[in-house]
């Protein structure tokens, strides 16, 4: 008999054994190489009983500039933090990947799934930051797939026709305040919110649910360059 805490939840069978977590980052240039990551936050996304996702509690944390890393005028202008501000309670990447992705992980192996799938507007950007973080930290066990995401431009932009975020938000029916905009915190839940949003409305659409037609058959492992 299979242990009942190691089965796939209703969420690791609609993703094919992945979790979707919804990331933004906010940082100081758009290499990630060379740029310093500044804040990042994270969502993970559950199902509720009747099969409908919702976003749960946000995960964030302000960072510190990682040593020799550049910092473009025009990237804080954009974002409008201020690195050396005295109240901005940042921690060090090492810090910020254990507070980040430790309970993404622990999420994961709760579900029953085999990988974390991140969820992210322009999310290639957003992945290649954590990507560099936990290289440059030597964080062990990164949860996310190594390149396969889930991109709210491309969904919003078939579900509503927008692919900036307040207009695919808006689209959507949710609120959007743009003095709130370009921090991490805000544009992760509100980017958790458009998710749900897409994949609820799909899911009107598609009464069958093919995704739970057979089960067993989605939650074989895979090899991670495969999706």
């Amino acid at each position: 008999m299979k242990n009942e805490e190691n089965l796939p939840s209703g969420i690791a069978q609609r993703f094919r054994g992945f979790l979707p977590v919804v990331v933004d980052v906010e940082t100081a240039g758009f290499d990630a190489q060379r740029h310093a990551l500044l804040e990042v936050a994270a969502v993970i996304i559950r199902m509720r009983p009747d099969g409908l996702l919702e976003p749960s509690t946000v995960i964030a944390c302000h960072v510190l500039p990682f040593v020799g890393s550049e910092i473009d005028p025009r990237a804080l202008a954009f974002n409008r933090i201020d690195p050396d501000h005295p109240l901005r309670d940042a921690i060090s990447e090492a810090d910020a990947m254990n507070r980040i992705l430790t309970p993404i992980r622990k999420a994961v192996k709760a579900h029953g799934c085999n990988r974390a799938i991140l969820v992210g507007h322009n999310a290639h950007f957003d992945l290649g930051f954590i990507k560099a973080a936990v290289e440059r930290t030597g964080y062990k066990r990164n949860p996310f797939h190594a390149f396969s995401v889930f991109d709210t431009v491309t969904l919003g932009g078939l579900m509503f026709g927008q692919t900036v975020l307040a207009r695919a938000a808006r689209a959507a029916g949710l609120r959007w305040q743009n003095s709130e905009a370009h921090s991490a915190i805000y544009d992760t839940e509100q980017t958790a919110r458009l998710f749900c949003a897409v994949v609820n409305r799909w899911r009107e659409l598609d009464p069958e649910h093919y995704w739970e037609r057979d089960p067993d058959s989605l939650m074989t492992p895979m090899p991670t360059h495969e999706i």
